[in-house]
C-alpha cells in the first residue's frame, strides 16, 4: 500500500513541476482586481469588529467575576474604570 500511494504521489508532483515549466500567457492572466480589494477589507473590518466585542465581552465577565456572580469572592474596588 506504501509502494502504491508514494508513486501516486511521485506522479502528482512530477506533473505539477513540469506544469509549472510551461509559460504563461499573460493576457489569459488573472490578476485579484478591486473585487478582491474590497473583500480583503471587508475582512479586515470582521477581524476588528470581533476583536472589539470580544474584548467588551471579556470586560463584562471580569465585572461579573469580581461582583460574584460565578460563585467567587465579591472583590471589593476602590477605582471604578
Amino acid at each position: 500500500m506504501h509502494a502504491a500511494v508514494a508513486t501516486v504521489v511521485h506522479v502528482v508532483t512530477e506533473s505539477l513541476v513540469l506544469a509549472k515549466d510551461e509559460p504563461v500567457d499573460q493576457d489569459t492572466n488573472i490578476v485579484a482586481g478591486w473585487t478582491a480589494f474590497w473583500i480583503f477589507v471587508g475582512l479586515i473590518v470582521a477581524v476588528a469588529v470581533i476583536g472589539w466585542a470580544l474584548t467588551r465581552s471579556l470586560r463584562t465577565a471580569a465585572r461579573a467575576k469580581d461582583a460574584g456572580v460565578y460563585g467567587d469572592e465579591p472583590v471589593e474596588r476602590d477605582d471604578e474604570s
